[in-house]
């Protein structure tokens, strides 16, 4: 059985280095523009406290958290952005909500009760699956602030809930972006960052396979890179159309980062 406080506990941890990158940020890394296109540093941070405050309303208030779901469903392309763009405040105060807010969702998140399911985008998902996620978006954003602040960030075994989410919607992936629903399940064998364990996932005798780096794996479903500068190798079709159209979040196709210009 899954500890959910251990995971609480990794987001936290997750939290907090992207915390630390932007804590002592002058005003004007806050407006630096950062690698998602129209996104500075402060949309970056405005859009986890968004985010979190949308989960802690879909645990603590289901009816304004469907209101939600409808502005989504009216606007689904601008909506995200709209919700950072609300959340945008001077550096102090908006890092203070999302410190806030972060705390709150935590909380609430280890008070659900065993068994039962959050509505979310699209989905319910069992507060477990809604921890990972958050672990998902807070680190793949945390990555847009580092590479903007000139930091490079260590990978640790936190990527180890990304690849799991990755492998569990890879389903959603193909759905999104209008494929047909894989009829052949994927294998991953991916290294874990520290070398020499191999994370998998998907039955061992599956001829669609994905080997590599966990964290290529993890820059690519949460799109942060382009699959030709990472180290992931496809064995089998639908592993191959698996890595063009990767994506671990929810709501349409993002906009996917180019590939890089260096042979």
């Amino acid at each position: 059985m899954v500890d959910i406080g251990s995971m609480i506990a990794d987001l936290e941890a997750e939290s907090a280095e992207v915390d630390r990158l932007v804590a002592d940020l002058p005003a004007e890394g806050w407006a630096a523009m950062t690698p998602a296109t129209g996104w500075t540093v402060a949309h970056q941070i405005a859009h986890l406290a968004w985010t979190d405050h949308a989960a802690l309303l879909a645990i603590t208030d289901p009816p304004a958290f469907y209101r939600n779901l409808e502005q989504a469903a009216e606007d689904p392309e601008s909506y995200v952005d709209r919700g950072a763009e609300e959340y945008l405040d001077e550096p102090a105060a908006l890092l203070a909500k999302w410190r806030a807010g972060r705390a709150e969702l935590a909380a609430a998140l280890a008070a659900v009760p065993a068994g039962e399911k959050v509505a979310w985008y699209g989905t319910t998902m069992s507060p477990v699956s809604m921890v990972t996620a958050r672990i998902m978006e807070t680190w793949a954003h945390g990555l847009d602030v580092a590479q903007t602040v000139g930091v490079e960030r260590t990978a640790t075994d936190r990527l180890r809930h990304i690849v799991h989410l990755g492998h569990r919607t890879i389903g959603w992936a193909f759905a999104a972006h209008d494929r047909a629903m894989p009829d052949e399940p994927i294998r991953l064998e991916l290294t874990a960052p520290a070398g020499g364990d191999v994370w998998a996932f998907g039955p061992a005798d599956a001829t669609n396979r994905i080997t590599g780096p966990a964290l290529d794996f993890c820059l690519l479903v949460t799109q942060r890179a382009h699959r030709s500068d990472l180290a992931l190798v496809a064995t089998g079709p639908v592993a191959d159309e698996f890595l063009d159209i990767a994506q671990a979040f929810a709501g349409p196709p993002g906009g996917k980062r180019a590939a890089s210009d260096v042979a």
